[in-house]
Protein backbone atom coordinates (compact mmCIF):
# COMPACT_ATOMS: atom_id res chain seq x y z
CA UNK A 1 0.00 0.00 0.00
CA UNK A 2 1.01 3.38 -0.83
CA UNK A 3 2.38 5.78 1.67
CA UNK A 4 2.17 8.54 -0.57
CA UNK A 5 -1.13 10.43 0.53
CA UNK A 6 -1.44 12.54 -2.76
CA UNK A 7 -1.58 8.69 -4.57
CA UNK A 8 -3.35 6.82 -2.37
CA UNK A 9 -6.84 5.84 -3.27
CA UNK A 10 -9.28 4.57 -1.12
CA UNK A 11 -13.04 2.88 -1.18
CA UNK A 12 -15.55 2.34 1.50
CA UNK A 13 -17.99 0.36 1.04
CA UNK A 14 -21.48 1.45 2.69
CA UNK A 15 -22.63 5.31 2.96
CA UNK A 16 -23.68 5.21 6.38
CA UNK A 17 -22.82 7.60 8.80
CA UNK A 18 -19.82 5.66 9.97
CA UNK A 19 -18.36 5.97 6.57
CA UNK A 20 -19.05 10.03 6.03
CA UNK A 21 -17.28 10.97 9.56
CA UNK A 22 -14.24 9.12 8.55
CA UNK A 23 -14.57 10.21 4.71
CA UNK A 24 -14.44 13.61 6.16
CA UNK A 25 -11.87 12.86 8.82
CA UNK A 26 -9.21 11.66 6.44
CA UNK A 27 -9.84 14.64 3.96
CA UNK A 28 -9.13 16.86 6.59
CA UNK A 29 -5.94 15.16 7.64
CA UNK A 30 -5.00 16.39 4.74
CA UNK A 31 -2.79 14.39 1.34
CA UNK A 32 -5.77 12.34 0.16
CA UNK A 33 -7.18 13.84 -3.11
CA UNK A 34 -10.99 13.55 -3.03
CA UNK A 35 -11.52 12.42 -6.35
CA UNK A 36 -9.32 8.95 -4.88
CA UNK A 37 -11.91 8.58 -2.81
CA UNK A 38 -14.79 6.24 -4.08
CA UNK A 39 -17.45 4.89 -1.89
CA UNK A 40 -20.48 2.66 -2.62
CA UNK A 41 -23.98 1.66 -1.39
CA UNK A 42 -26.57 -0.41 -3.11
CA UNK A 43 -29.03 3.11 -2.34
CA UNK A 44 -28.20 6.59 -3.92
CA UNK A 45 -30.16 8.14 -0.84
CA UNK A 46 -26.53 9.40 1.36
CA UNK A 47 -24.23 9.93 -1.86
CA UNK A 48 -25.21 14.15 -2.20
CA UNK A 49 -23.37 14.29 0.95
CA UNK A 50 -20.16 12.43 -0.09
CA UNK A 51 -20.48 14.25 -3.25
CA UNK A 52 -20.41 17.61 -1.60
CA UNK A 53 -17.06 16.82 -0.77
CA UNK A 54 -16.11 15.93 -4.05
CA UNK A 55 -16.16 12.04 -3.26
CA UNK A 56 -16.64 9.71 -6.54
CA UNK A 57 -19.82 7.65 -5.29
CA UNK A 58 -20.65 4.34 -7.21
CA UNK A 59 -23.21 1.61 -6.63
CA UNK A 60 -20.55 -1.41 -7.28
CA UNK A 61 -18.99 -2.44 -4.67
CA UNK A 62 -16.31 -4.29 -7.13
CA UNK A 63 -15.38 -0.54 -8.58
CA UNK A 64 -14.95 0.69 -4.96
CA UNK A 65 -12.29 -2.39 -4.10
CA UNK A 66 -10.61 -3.05 -7.59
CA UNK A 67 -9.54 1.41 -7.78
CA UNK A 68 -7.85 1.60 -4.25
CA UNK A 69 -5.09 -0.05 -2.05
CA UNK A 70 -7.03 1.10 1.60
CA UNK A 71 -10.84 -0.08 1.37
CA UNK A 72 -13.13 0.41 4.84
CA UNK A 73 -15.82 -2.53 4.88
CA UNK A 74 -18.56 0.09 6.59
CA UNK A 75 -21.86 -2.72 6.51
CA UNK A 76 -23.60 -4.89 8.90
CA UNK A 77 -21.95 -7.35 10.34
CA UNK A 78 -24.43 -9.74 9.48
CA UNK A 79 -23.52 -8.42 5.43
CA UNK A 80 -19.70 -8.79 6.04
CA UNK A 81 -19.39 -12.08 4.40
CA UNK A 82 -21.64 -11.73 1.50
CA UNK A 83 -19.96 -8.45 0.46
CA UNK A 84 -16.20 -10.19 0.97
CA UNK A 85 -17.37 -12.96 -1.15
CA UNK A 86 -18.72 -10.28 -3.74
CA UNK A 87 -15.46 -8.40 -4.11
CA UNK A 88 -13.05 -11.38 -3.12
CA UNK A 89 -11.72 -11.25 -6.62
CA UNK A 90 -10.37 -7.78 -6.77
CA UNK A 91 -8.30 -8.13 -3.48
CA UNK A 92 -4.62 -8.61 -3.75
CA UNK A 93 -1.77 -8.08 -1.34
CA UNK A 94 -1.19 -4.56 -2.27
CA UNK A 95 -4.60 -3.53 -0.39
CA UNK A 96 -5.54 -3.38 3.35
CA UNK A 97 -8.74 -3.98 4.16
CA UNK A 98 -10.22 -2.30 7.63
CA UNK A 99 -13.35 -3.46 8.95
CA UNK A 100 -15.67 -0.98 11.11
CA UNK A 101 -18.36 -4.21 11.66
CA UNK A 102 -19.03 -4.63 15.15
CA UNK A 103 -18.28 -8.19 16.89
CA UNK A 104 -16.31 -9.39 13.64
CA UNK A 105 -13.06 -10.73 14.46
CA UNK A 106 -9.86 -10.29 12.80
CA UNK A 107 -9.63 -14.23 12.79
CA UNK A 108 -13.39 -14.61 10.59
CA UNK A 109 -12.23 -11.51 8.26
CA UNK A 110 -8.53 -13.39 7.77
CA UNK A 111 -10.46 -16.48 6.89
CA UNK A 112 -12.70 -14.52 4.42
CA UNK A 113 -9.70 -13.01 2.88
CA UNK A 114 -6.90 -13.69 0.63
CA UNK A 115 -3.56 -14.41 2.41
CA UNK A 116 -1.21 -11.24 2.71
CA UNK A 117 -4.44 -8.98 2.72
CA UNK A 118 -3.64 -6.68 5.40
CA UNK A 119 -6.28 -6.87 8.22
CA UNK A 120 -7.55 -3.84 10.54
CA UNK A 121 -10.32 -3.81 12.87
CA UNK A 122 -11.23 -0.27 13.45
CA UNK A 123 -14.15 0.65 16.48
CA UNK A 124 -15.15 4.28 15.63
CA UNK A 125 -18.28 6.17 17.26
CA UNK A 126 -20.87 8.23 16.60
CA UNK A 127 -19.54 11.18 17.51
CA UNK A 128 -16.83 10.43 15.05
CA UNK A 129 -19.43 11.99 12.29
CA UNK A 130 -19.20 15.61 13.69
CA UNK A 131 -14.91 14.98 14.31
CA UNK A 132 -15.14 14.25 18.29
CA UNK A 133 -15.09 10.84 18.00
CA UNK A 134 -12.90 7.98 20.22
CA UNK A 135 -11.57 5.61 17.61
CA UNK A 136 -9.67 2.48 18.49
CA UNK A 137 -8.40 -0.28 16.20
CA UNK A 138 -6.68 -3.23 16.00
CA UNK A 139 -4.13 -5.40 13.13
CA UNK A 140 -3.95 -8.26 12.10
CA UNK A 141 -0.96 -10.36 11.59
CA UNK A 142 -0.04 -9.08 8.21
CA UNK A 143 -1.01 -5.48 8.82
CA UNK A 144 2.51 -3.48 9.22
CA UNK A 145 3.89 -1.14 11.76
CA UNK A 146 3.18 1.30 8.90
CA UNK A 147 -0.55 0.63 8.27
CA UNK A 148 -1.20 1.55 11.95
CA UNK A 149 0.73 4.76 12.07
CA UNK A 150 -0.92 5.67 8.44
CA UNK A 151 -4.73 5.04 9.63
CA UNK A 152 -3.59 6.90 13.07
CA UNK A 153 -2.58 9.87 10.47
CA UNK A 154 -5.27 9.55 8.36
CA UNK A 155 -8.01 8.99 11.44
CA UNK A 156 -6.49 11.87 13.36
CA UNK A 157 -9.21 14.44 12.36
CA UNK A 158 -12.32 12.01 13.13
CA UNK A 159 -11.22 12.60 17.49
CA UNK A 160 -9.02 10.53 19.49
CA UNK A 161 -7.25 7.50 17.97
CA UNK A 162 -5.77 4.67 19.62
CA UNK A 163 -4.38 1.23 18.56
CA UNK A 164 -4.35 -1.54 21.26
CA UNK A 165 -4.77 -5.81 21.22
CA UNK A 166 -7.99 -7.10 19.76
CA UNK A 167 -8.96 -8.04 22.99
CA UNK A 168 -9.84 -4.01 24.06
CA UNK A 169 -12.09 -3.74 20.54
CA UNK A 170 -15.43 -5.03 22.43
CA UNK A 171 -14.43 -2.89 25.56
CA UNK A 172 -14.08 -0.15 23.47
CA UNK A 173 -17.50 -1.30 22.17
CA UNK A 174 -18.84 -1.39 26.07
CA UNK A 175 -16.96 2.04 26.81
CA UNK A 176 -17.21 4.42 24.20
CA UNK A 177 -19.92 2.63 21.17
CA UNK A 178 -22.67 2.26 23.97
CA UNK A 179 -21.40 4.77 26.41
CA UNK A 180 -22.43 7.61 23.75
CA UNK A 181 -26.16 6.01 24.63
CA UNK A 182 -25.44 6.56 28.67
CA UNK A 183 -24.07 9.90 28.32
CA UNK A 184 -26.97 10.90 26.44
CA UNK A 185 -29.61 9.19 29.29
CA UNK A 186 -27.69 11.05 31.69
CA UNK A 187 -28.03 13.84 29.82
CA UNK A 188 -31.54 13.71 29.70
CA UNK A 189 -31.93 13.43 33.48
CA UNK A 190 -30.21 16.31 34.41
CA UNK A 191 -32.25 18.24 32.29
CA UNK A 192 -35.38 16.67 34.03
CA UNK A 193 -34.15 17.45 36.89
CA UNK A 194 -33.78 21.34 35.98
CA UNK A 195 -37.06 21.02 34.43
CA UNK A 196 -38.57 19.47 37.56
CA UNK A 197 -37.24 22.63 39.53
CA UNK A 198 -38.64 24.97 36.91
CA UNK A 199 -36.41 25.54 34.29
CA UNK A 200 -37.93 25.39 30.48
CA UNK A 201 -37.21 22.17 29.03
CA UNK A 202 -35.82 23.99 25.41
CA UNK A 203 -32.99 25.96 27.85
CA UNK A 204 -32.59 23.06 30.21
CA UNK A 205 -31.39 20.62 27.74
CA UNK A 206 -29.63 22.88 25.88
CA UNK A 207 -27.30 23.51 29.44
CA UNK A 208 -27.11 20.32 29.82
CA UNK A 209 -25.32 19.08 26.57
CA UNK A 210 -22.69 22.31 27.25
CA UNK A 211 -22.53 21.10 30.75
CA UNK A 212 -21.04 17.45 29.56
CA UNK A 213 -19.22 19.10 27.08
CA UNK A 214 -17.30 21.50 28.56
CA UNK A 215 -16.73 18.42 31.00
CA UNK A 216 -15.44 16.37 29.02
CA UNK A 217 -12.89 19.01 27.28
CA UNK A 218 -11.49 19.54 30.80
CA UNK A 219 -11.29 15.67 31.60
CA UNK A 220 -9.58 15.32 28.02
CA UNK A 221 -7.11 18.23 28.09
CA UNK A 222 -6.23 18.44 31.73
CA UNK A 223 -4.86 15.11 31.71
CA UNK A 224 -6.15 14.99 35.41
CA UNK A 225 -8.01 11.87 37.13
CA UNK A 226 -12.12 11.86 37.11
CA UNK A 227 -11.92 12.04 40.55
CA UNK A 228 -9.34 14.79 41.27
CA UNK A 229 -11.56 16.73 38.99
CA UNK A 230 -14.44 15.69 40.94
CA UNK A 231 -13.18 17.12 44.15
CA UNK A 232 -12.18 20.19 42.61
CA UNK A 233 -15.88 21.29 42.09
CA UNK A 234 -16.54 20.08 45.37
CA UNK A 235 -16.60 22.81 48.39
CA UNK A 236 -17.18 21.51 52.02
CA UNK A 237 -21.27 21.51 52.44
CA UNK A 238 -21.87 23.29 48.99
CA UNK A 239 -24.57 22.08 46.57
CA UNK A 240 -22.29 19.64 44.51
CA UNK A 241 -20.73 17.41 47.57
CA UNK A 242 -24.87 17.15 48.03
CA UNK A 243 -26.01 16.71 44.68
CA UNK A 244 -23.00 13.86 44.44
CA UNK A 245 -24.44 12.20 47.95
CA UNK A 246 -27.70 11.56 46.22
CA UNK A 247 -26.37 10.25 43.13
CA UNK A 248 -24.69 7.50 45.27
CA UNK A 249 -27.36 6.80 46.81
CA UNK A 250 -29.11 6.17 43.63
CA UNK A 251 -26.46 4.01 42.66
CA UNK A 252 -24.68 5.65 39.43
CA UNK A 253 -21.55 4.32 39.97
CA UNK A 254 -22.35 1.09 39.94
CA UNK A 255 -24.94 1.07 37.14
CA UNK A 256 -22.47 2.65 35.25
CA UNK A 257 -19.98 0.32 35.64
CA UNK A 258 -22.74 -3.08 35.11
CA UNK A 259 -23.65 -0.81 32.06
CA UNK A 260 -19.94 -1.23 30.35
CA UNK A 261 -19.86 -4.48 31.76
CA UNK A 262 -23.03 -5.76 30.17
CA UNK A 263 -22.33 -4.12 26.72
CA UNK A 264 -19.04 -5.78 26.45
CA UNK A 265 -20.16 -8.85 27.24
CA UNK A 266 -22.99 -8.50 24.51
CA UNK A 267 -19.81 -7.05 21.87
CA UNK A 268 -18.27 -10.26 22.64
CA UNK A 269 -21.64 -12.61 22.65
CA UNK A 270 -21.95 -10.79 19.30
CA UNK A 271 -18.11 -11.90 17.95
CA UNK A 272 -19.09 -15.68 18.59
CA UNK A 273 -21.53 -15.80 16.98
Amino acid sequence: MSNDLSQLKVGFIGAGNMSYGIVKGILKSGGINSAHVTVSAPSANNFPRFQEMGVHVVHSNNEAVSGSQLVFLAVKPHLIRTVVTEVLPHLTERHTVVSVAAGVTLETLEQLLPPGVGVVRLMPNLPCVFQEGALLFARGSSAKEETGALLKHLLSACGSVEEGPESWIDIHTGLSGSGVAFVYLFAEAMAEGAVKMGMPSALAQRIAAQTILGAGRVLRDSGKPPAVLRGEVCTPGGTTIYGLHALEKGGVRSATMSAVETATERARELGRK
